[in-house]
């Protein structure tokens, strides 16, 4: 966990990479419940026998979206603002999925920190944040996340 005491400590550190999350399992159930949670029942995520034989990746995959709602958990068990008593996520300026996600597998975020603006009463940061696949040479998530702390 990567402590931060004050905004101006937190700008001082533009352009580097902070932290690494910890790892976090994607298992099938983790899948289906997302599924559930926002109606996006696509085979390719649910149906198992069906993605052994027919979807390129050979088996189930964990939708882009499950994927990209991690962020906020990466995040969290890799940096603390200890000066911050509110933050909230303020949106995204881009989000890539360059690889599947199979159930199974195991995800964690490299957080790089891109940008730091004064706000009132508070600051608007600019994150990188690379999700990496244990064993995948590519990364399966790049998203720019934009957060606001007061």
């Amino acid at each position: 966990m990567r402590e931060i005491h004050s905004l101006e400590e937190l700008k001082s550190l533009i352009g580097q990479q902070l932290a690494t999350s910890a790892w976090i399992s994607i298992e099938q159930e983790r899948i289906n419940q997302f599924a559930e949670a926002t109606g996006d029942h696509q085979w390719i995520h649910l149906d198992i026998e069906r993605a052994k034989k027919e979807s390129p990746f050979g088996g189930t995959i964990a939708h882009g979206f499950l994927t990209l709602s991690l962020l906020p958990m990466l995040m969290g068990n890799a940096i603390r603002l200890t000066y911050v008593k509110m933050g909230v996520n303020y949106g995204l300026n881009k989000v890539r999925f360059p690889a599947p996600v199979p159930a199974g597998s195991r995800v964690r975020g490299h957080i790089k920190l891109l940008q730091v603006e004064d706000i009132k009463d508070g600051a608007q940061m600019i994150w990188e944040v690379t999700i990496e696949r244990e064993g995948s040479e590519k990364p399966v998530c790049i998203a720019e996340s934009i957060s606001r702390s007061y």
